[in-house]
């Protein structure tokens, strides 16, 4: 599967500093809401009405989780995702490492290293 396949789906989570405006997590989440995604943002660090902190409390079933987080910080929304059955996991560059493609790999997650930017540029 190619990243742009995973933009047949319209229920997105896009996971890092969605809150700041300086950083690509913002931009790729505004960019999806403009793009008429239905997409909500996550930090697990920051308690926010306008973010949640767990999957698990997002109102809707995820079809691709956008990650867009340090690593360290992502292996453990993965686990949440797994437990949660989503099975998409995009990863943005400087959010990937051999332990969350390992894991995604064990746990059959489609797992694609790619920029949602980029692959919404394209359409």
């Amino acid at each position: 599967m190619k990243a742009s396949e995973f933009l047949e789906y319209k229920n997105w989570v896009v996971v890092g500093d969605v809150l700041n405006r300086l950083k690509y997590a913002y931009k790729i989440l505004s960019s999806l809401t403009e793009a008429d995604f239905n997409v909500v943002g996550l930090n697990p660090s920051v308690k926010t009405a306008d973010a949640y902190t767990s999957l698990g409390d997002v109102p809707y079933k995820i079809d691709v989780l956008n990650l867009c987080i340090n690593p360290i910080k992502g292996i453990k929304i993965l686990q949440e995702a797994h437990e949660l059955k989503i099975d998409k996991v995009l990863i943005q560059p400087g959010a990937e490492s051999p332990e969350i493609l390992k894991f995604c790999i064990e746990n059959g997650i489609q797992a694609i290293e790619g920029c949602t930017l980029v692959e919404l540029r394209k359409r």
